[in-house]
């Protein structure tokens, strides 16, 4: 058999044929494996920006109307004259002052000594003032064109223009001129959309029932 040998020439360029063939391998392999990790995650989304694109306001449950006192031993001494209501019950919503029979434009509460007076919904304070005949009286406006009339009391707790939650202590239940035998008690009003309305007839409801 006749040996043959390379010339040494030839020997470098098989040396770089060989490198360049590994350099080349070793690119495509990256590349395979490069191209197959992002086919593997080509589902997943990178995001740059906020994930809320604006900001959703908390819608607060609605509230219902509450009792202007918390005392459960509290009562009504003298329910709201009802125009349409029955004569019995017109005669118990009748009030005497100086000579003359009035009728009761709201419902008056009592038979405790004492109790606390509360806000029947948020609003703002419209009115502090004090009547001669009424006593201290607190207005307090809400929403939906509906104002509560707290009168008779004792020691008021707001001012003009403050802002209440529904619960606040306004005021403690007292006394006044047109209602003297009754003791501590709390005269109270209810105006809706300017005309006044029995209070009974309200609580417990949505503003948006109304």
């Amino acid at each position: 058999m006749t040996n043959r040998r390379l010339k040494k020439a030839v020997i470098p360029v098989i040396y770089g044929i060989v490198g360049l063939c590994l350099i080349v391998g070793v690119f495509l392999i990256e590349k395979v494996i490069s191209n197959s990790t992002f086919k593997e995650n080509e589902d997943f989304k990178y995001v740059d920006d906020t994930i809320f694109d604006e900001d959703i306001p908390v819608v607060s449950p609605e509230k219902s109307i509450i009792r202007p006192y918390t005392d459960d031993k509290v009562k009504v001494l003298k329910k709201f004259y009802d125009y349409q209501g029955e004569a019995s019950q017109q005669q118990e919503s009748i009030l005497y002052y100086e000579n003359t029979y009035l009728q009761n434009s709201g419902v008056t509460y009592g038979g405790v000594d004492s109790f606390d007076v509360v806000a029947i919904m948020d609003g703002t304070v419209i009115d502090v003032k004090e009547d001669q005949a009424l006593g201290k009286i607190v207005e307090i406006r809400h929403s939906n064109d509906l104002i509560s009339v707290y009168q008779s009391l004792g020691q008021v707790n707001v001012k003009k223009d403050d802002s209440v939650k529904q619960g606040t202590v306004i005021a403690t239940s007292g006394q006044s001129n047109i209602e003297k035998d009754l003791k501590s008690h709390l005269h109270f009003e209810l105006i809706y959309k300017g005309q006044t309305v029995n209070p009974e007839d309200y609580y417990d409801k949505l503003i948006s029932e109304m």
